[in-house]
């Protein structure tokens, strides 16, 4: 039992070295075989999705790839990824998925991407739809954040927007809805005993896995820890006033506990199992481990978490992803399909594609760019 022991302490620390000595230089070519492995295979960025029925490429799958374009081009600004989002993004003449308006967040994710160019370029193109999209919302009762992956879907793009116009009301919608998911639906979403997330009012207790463990599905929190960040982000850029600091301190309080929550739960491999808490569907995923990576990665580069304490984790995870998910070509293994839980999409395998790949590489470079900052 103890050569047992020892064997795993070595095999640990000699991957922790690594993934250390890991160039910046090499998670940056990861990244890029990645995205032109896509880039490649969805050559037409205004194409049509075609699984299962035929979908406008503005759906929330595709919104994700352009977030984690975006963040590669942050670090690597080749004019091939801009081209290719504008390309994208003009056919869709930078208007939400179903139009001004839809109340839902889905259809909403696009409008990140549209901000991040505004803010890019000041172009009114890319800002004019989505403010009318979001103006009418905030007048609806409806569109409440039902399901956590909507956390990620909206709410950035409503911070973006208050970013890009300084008006308050967007930022302040943007709490009100992500409080209202956190603490009154089904009694809140957010168990801060635990630190982790249920997907949807169909996931509180009394439902329980059959091992008895509350089910936290991975890729959910991971959307909910990005939007935090992504959130904070815009916080941390703006001018801080009396409500914007009283958010803060919510955004990085969760955070905080979100984090201290993953890191227990993180694999000896450096991955993240679907489920994070329960023994039903063991076994590796990369969209949780990517957003995990983005997130831990941020907040060490923010000093919001010790590097002693996080540091090891993400290059643990950096080194997994890379060793057990990354094909020679570019092609993402353990990428789960879509779904509501970890039971989605499975098997979820090294060689397996998912229903849609695109999300799959916008969380990827995701991780992938903020763990390049980091080095």
């Amino acid at each position: 039992m103890k050569r047992t022991l020892l064997v795993l302490s070595m095999a640990l620390t000699c991957a922790c070295a690594m993934a250390q000595n890991a160039a910046p230089t090499e998670v940056l070519e990861t990244a890029r075989k990645a995205n032109n492995y896509f880039m490649k295979k969805y050559a037409d960025p205004t194409e049509p999705t075609n699984v299962g029925r035929i979908r406008p490429s503005s759906l929330w799958t595709r919104a994700v790839y352009y977030e984690g374009l975006m963040a590669l081009y942050a670090i690597d600004p080749d004019p091939r990824y801009i081209d290719y989002t504008d390309r994208w993004a003009n056919f869709h003449q930078w208007t939400p998925r179903n139009g001004v308006n839809t109340c839902d967040a889905d259809d909403q994710c696009c409008g990140q991407t549209y901000l991040d160019r505004y803010m890019m370029t000041g172009d009114a193109k890319m800002l004019v739809h989505v403010k009318e999209n979001l103006d009418h919302q905030m007048t609806t009762k409806i569109g409440w954040w039902t399901w956590i992956d909507a956390i990620q879907m909206a709410m950035p793009v409503y911070t973006k927007m208050w970013r890009a116009t300084g008006e308050q009301k967007y930022l302040d919608h943007a709490m009100k809805m992500y409080t209202w998911s956190r603490d009154t639906l089904a009694g809140g979403l957010f168990n801060e005993a635990e630190g982790l997330w249920w997907r949807d009012k169909d996931y509180v207790p009394p439902y329980k896995e059959p091992d008895g463990n509350n089910c936290y599905w991975s890729r959910g929190s991971g959307w909910v820890y990005a939007a935090l960040v992504k959130a904070m982000d815009d916080l941390m850029a703006m001018k801080p006033n009396k409500q914007t600091k009283k958010y803060m301190k919510l955004l990085k309080k969760d955070f905080l506990l979100m984090s201290q929550a993953l890191l227990k739960c993180q694999r000896a491999d450096g991955l993240w199992n679907p489920s994070l808490v329960s023994n039903n569907y063991e076994g590796k995923e990369l969209t949780g481990t990517a957003l995990f990576l983005y997130g831990m990665s941020w907040g060490i580069s923010h000093k919001l978490l010790k590097a002693a304490d996080y540091r090891p984790a993400c290059d643990r995870a950096w080194q997994a992803l890379v060793n057990d998910c990354v094909h020679q070509d570019g092609f993402l293994g353990f990428v789960q399909g879509t779904g509501k839980d970890p039971s989605a999409g499975q098997p979820v395998t090294y060689t397996r594609v998912p229903d849609f790949e695109d999300y799959g590489t916008g969380c990827f470079l995701l991780g992938a760019a903020e763990y390049y900052k980091l080095k």
